[in-house]
C-alpha cells in the first residue's frame, strides 16, 4: 500500500529537555523495504543510539527477506512455489504475519486479503500498459484469492497451500508488522520512547520525555492537514491520491477489492489508529475498499481502533467522510459526518 500521501512527523523541532536530562533525541533514515525507514528515539548516549539503530535496521532487513513479494529469494515467494497439499515449514515471523492476515481477512469479510497477489499483478501490468486486464484472466486470478486457500499449523510451524498459483501479497500489512518488530527491538534494548515510520506506516512507543505524545500531522487529501498526539500505538493512511491511472477515460486506483478482483474507481482514503502497526496498515486498506458505510458496520469488530474514511464517486467533488467519535476528539476536522462504533 502506498502511504506517500499519508503521514509525516510534526516533531522535527522537539528537543530533549528534562525528564530525564540525560536522554537525547536521535534520528536515522535508510531505505528499507522499498521505502524511507525513519527512526526517531531517545537514548542515553550516541554509541547506544547508533547500536540500537543498527539493530533495528537489521531487523527490518531481515523481515524484508521474509515478507517481500518483489524478491524471488524471499521466504514468502518460496512458500508460493511450494507443493499444494504439502505442509511447508516456515519461520516464526512468516507464521505470525500470515495468521494475523488471515484473521483480519475473515473479520473484514474479505476486504483485506493477503492472497490478492494474482489480481494485484494483473492491475500492475494494466497500469503499465494502459489497458484493462482481460476478463478471463481476472476471473482465473480471482479464483486464487481467499483466506481459506491456505492453512497455518501454528503448533507445527507450517503452512499448507490448497492449490497451485496462490501468490501472497503482504503489501497491506507487512510494513506495519515490521514497524511493530522494530519497536520490539528498541524495547529489548531498553529504549522506551521511539517512533518508527516506514513510508507512512507509523508505530510509536512511549512519548518523548516531557511530552504527552508524539505529534503526527495527517494529510490524507480529504481535508486540510491536521495533527494528533499518539503514544503506544500506530497510525496508517491508505489512499490513491498519487497512485491511479486513467484507462479509456475512467480512473482506476492502485487499490484492488479482493472480493471482486476489480480496481477501485472511486476516490478513497482512510486513516486508522490501532494498537499495532499491522492492524493499522491492514485496516486502512480494508476501509478504503469498504468505504465509510460498510466500514462503519464492521469497525467495532476491532478493539482500540479509531478511523476516518473518505469516499467519493468518480466525478464527485464532495466526498463522504465519516469518523469515529474518538477520532474526532483527537482533532479530526469537525465539519464532517460521524458514526459511533
Amino acid at each position: 500500500m502506498n502511504k506517500l500521501a499519508g503521514l509525516f512527523l510534526g516533531i522535527v523541532t522537539v528537543s530533549a529537555i528534562a525528564d530525564p536530562p540525560e536522554q537525547t533525541r536521535y534520528e536515522f533514515t535508510q531505505i528499507v523495504m522499498g521505502v524511507s525507514a525513519h527512526l526517531v528515539f531517545f537514548a542515553d548516549n550516541e554509541q547506544k543510539a547508533h547500536d540500537a539503530a543498527q539493530k533495528a535496521y537489521a531487523r527490518l532487513n531481515e523481515l524484508d527477506g521474509v515478507m517481500s513479494d518483489y524478491r524471488n529469494d524471499s521466504e514468502l515467494m518460496s512458500l508460493c512455489r511450494s507443493e499444494p497439499g504439502e505442509p511447508t515449514p516456515v519461520s516464526d515471523d512468516l507464521r505470525r504475519v500470515l495468521v494475523l492476515a488471515q484473521d483480519i481477512s475473515r473479520r473484514t469479510d474479505g476486504a483485506f486479503d493477503c492472497t490478492v497477489g494474482p489480481v494485484v499483478r494483473l492491475w500492475r501490468q494494466a497500469r503499465k500498459d494502459g489497458q484493462l486486464p482481460e476478463a478471463e484472466a481476472l476471473s482465473s486470478a480471482r479464483a486464487l484469492i481467499g483466506p481459506d486457500l491456505f492453512e497455518v499449523d501454528e503448533e507445527a510451524g507450517a503452512v499448507t497451500l490448497s492449490r497451485s498459483g496462490i501468490r501472497f501479497d503482504l503489501g497491506g500489512i507487512g510494513k506495519g508488522f515490521a514497524a511493530d518488530e522494530a519497536i520490539r527491538t528498541f524495547e529489548s534494548l531498553g529504549i522506551t520512547s521511539a517512533l518508527v515510520d516506514l513510508g507512512g506506516d507509523l508505530r510509536v512507543s512511549a512519548p518523548p520525555p516531557g511530552q504527552e505524545g508524539w505529534t503526527v500531522v495527517v494529510d490524507d487529501g480529504s481535508s486540510e492537514p491536521y495533527s494528533i498526539r499518539l503514544a503506544h500505538g500506530a497510525i496508517a493512511t491508505s489512499g490513491d491520491r498519487e497512485q491511479n491511472v486513467v484507462i479509456d477515460g475512467k480512473r482506476y486506483s492502485h487499490i484492488v477489492d479482493p472480493r471482486t478482483g476489480m480496481s477501485l474507481t472511486t476516490r478513497a482514503s482512510a486513516t486508522v489508529l490501532a494498537p499495532t502497526g499491522a492492524e493499522a496498515d491492514a485496516l486502512a486498506s480494508a476501509a478504503c475498499v469498504l468505504g465509510p458505510t460498510e466500514w462503519g458496520l464492521i469497525a467495532d469488530r476491532f478493539e482500540g481502533v479509531e478511523s476516518a474514511v473518505s469516499w467519493s464517486e468518480e466525478k464527485s467533488s464532495s466526498p463522504s467522510i465519516l469518523t469515529t467519535r474518538s477520532m474526532r476528539s483527537r482533532g479530526f476536522p469537525a465539519n464532517e459526518e460521524l458514526w459511533t462504533p
